[in-house]
């Protein structure tokens, strides 16, 4: 069962596509959509990225940041981001623990689970119903 609105956002310390440092406290004061995944390169989690992609503008616009994150490493999100030209930053969770500390953990996976977290560090919204193709827009939709 995913973590509820309303409570802090853990935070976490991991790696991203490029190989930096990378921890939630760096994106203090700005709104971050921070969206699970099960695994780079696959179906459906091609389309949820490319959906981000097709929409990054307008998360910029509203001053948000969106982090993709999954079990995959540094790697395969790196070769993942190149060959769909993802703008955004992907994270690696290669030990699963912000996949376990956001209670989202599928059995060797990051089941599709989206928080929006606050500019103060708390999360806002979740959404445990992704559809991949169009959840970009969805996340816009919620948020007016």
């Amino acid at each position: 069962m995913a973590l509820t609105s309303g409570i802090q956002a853990p935070n976490f310390t991991t790696t991203d596509d490029q190989g930096n440092t990378v921890s939630l406290k760096d994106f203090a004061g700005k709104v971050v959509v921070l969206y699970f995944y099960p695994k780079d390169d696959t179906p459906g989690c091609t389309k949820e990225a490319q959906s981000f992609r097709d929409n990054y503008e307008q998360y910029q616009a509203k001053d948000m940041v969106v982090l993709g994150v999954s079990m995959d490493d540094e790697t395969s999100h790196k070769q993942f981001k190149e060959k769909y030209g993802l703008p955004f930053t992907l994270l690696a969770d290669k030990d699963g623990a912000i996949t376990k500390a956001y209670d989202v953990e599928g059995g060797g996976y990051s089941k599709r689970v989206t928080y929006i977290i606050d500019d103060k560090g708390m999360i806002s919204h979740v959404d445990a119903a992704v559809k991949t193709d169009s959840h970009a827009q969805d996340i816009l939709a919620m948020m007016g």
